[in-house]
């Protein structure tokens, strides 16, 4: 893989940040619902954004 120029380098840090952001705001809201439907809804949409964070990491390396 070639190597990331500093821009590219920037919006991916930018990315992964958000994606951690919106892992952790997942979490909490998950954690903090009653209603089962709504706890399995922002559980799986905080795996989401895991994923994609970590997918985004492996251009990192």
């Amino acid at each position: 893989m070639s190597q990331l120029n500093q821009m590219e380098l920037q919006s991916l840090r930018h990315l992964i940040g958000a994606h951690e952001t919106a892992y952790q705001k997942m979490q909490t809201y998950a954690q903090q619902s009653n209603d089962p439907q709504v706890k399995a809804y922002f559980e799986k949409s905080a795996q989401d954004a895991q994923k994609t964070k970590q997918q985004l990491l492996s251009f990192l390396n």
